[in-house]
């Protein structure tokens, strides 16, 4: 999918993030055209909905997942990684319709585990914080999956 074919509401200069697996279900999700590895979105769809008529808490964590977890990869010199902890600091809601995009910060790369935090936004708007471990796994031979 090319900039020009993502569905409105994404922002210029954001193309779709390729995803297999869970996040496929749950996505899908976008990144900046550039290549920037510590930022990714998602535009929220009416499957993401509660019975409020915003965003599930759990889709705001998945996001976090994903975008935190692509973020470890790259810290870990793209070796696996999986989540050993995260906590999400929910701010506000964020309504169907509106993109909200993950930024990533790496605070410390250990032998075993990526320190990391993040925020969650709507345009300026702050909706939620996260932060948290990932431990830095070894490979077994399995083919890696972007997601």
């Amino acid at each position: 999918m090319t900039e020009d074919s993502v569905p409105e509401g994404v922002p210029a200069g954001w193309v779709l993030r390729p995803t297999k697996e869970f996040a496929t279900h749950a996505g899908p999700f976008y990144a900046p055209a550039d290549g920037d590895d510590t930022t990714c979105g998602f535009l929220a769809e009416a499957k993401h909905g509660n019975k409020r008529g915003v965003v599930h808490g759990g889709m705001l964590a998945t996001a976090f997942d994903v975008a935190l977890g692509n973020a470890c990869w790259k810290a870990a010199e793209q070796r696996p990684c999986a989540t050993v902890q995260l906590n999400v600091h929910y701010v506000g809601a964020v309504q169907l319709g509106e993109f909200a995009a993950v930024q990533a910060e790496v605070m410390k790369v250990t032998r075993s585990v990526v320190f990391i935090r993040g925020t969650m936004k709507v345009g300026d708007r702050l909706v939620a914080s996260a932060d948290g471990v990932w431990k830095i796994l070894a490979w077994r031979g399995e083919p890696f999956v972007a997601t």
